[in-house]
């Protein structure tokens, strides 16, 4: 969509995979365009559950993580939205996000909750697309 190439890590003591799922997918999301697609390649299943909890939130609304959930919802309305697994392959973005995923879970543990931008060399050298 245009966007120019941007990535951050970060993390929270006592975040939940869902928690941080939906953190990172609202993160990567909030300075798109209204109508701009996503597509989200993750080799996390608590990701990859985001499209499937938000249809079944109607008859199973989910009790934790309300505020993040109904943030969730207005980001996606109205937008193609397509969620895929990918492998963490060497030398892959999904690789380089999962090292950068443990770095933050290990930070988190001793600096409490934070966000770091990753530099733009590295998400270009991991192939991370524009």
């Amino acid at each position: 969509e245009g966007r120019a190439l941007s990535g951050a890590a970060g993390g929270e003591r006592t975040g939940s995979a869902e928690r941080i799922a939906l953190a990172g997918l609202l993160g990567a999301t909030k300075d798109l365009p209204p109508t701009a697609a996503v597509e989200v390649a993750s080799a996390s299943r608590a990701v990859l559950m985001i499209p499937r909890r938000l249809a079944a939130a109607a008859d199973d609304p989910p009790i934790e993580d309300l505020e993040l959930w109904a943030q969730v919802t207005t980001a996606l309305k109205g937008r193609s939205a397509r969620f895929a697994p990918a492998t963490n392959a060497l030398r892959t973005p999904t690789a380089f996000a999962a090292a950068w995923a443990e770095l933050a879970r290990d930070k988190a543990k001793t600096a409490g909750a934070f966000r770091a931008p990753i530099p733009k060399v590295n998400l270009a050298k991991a192939g991370v697309p524009a």
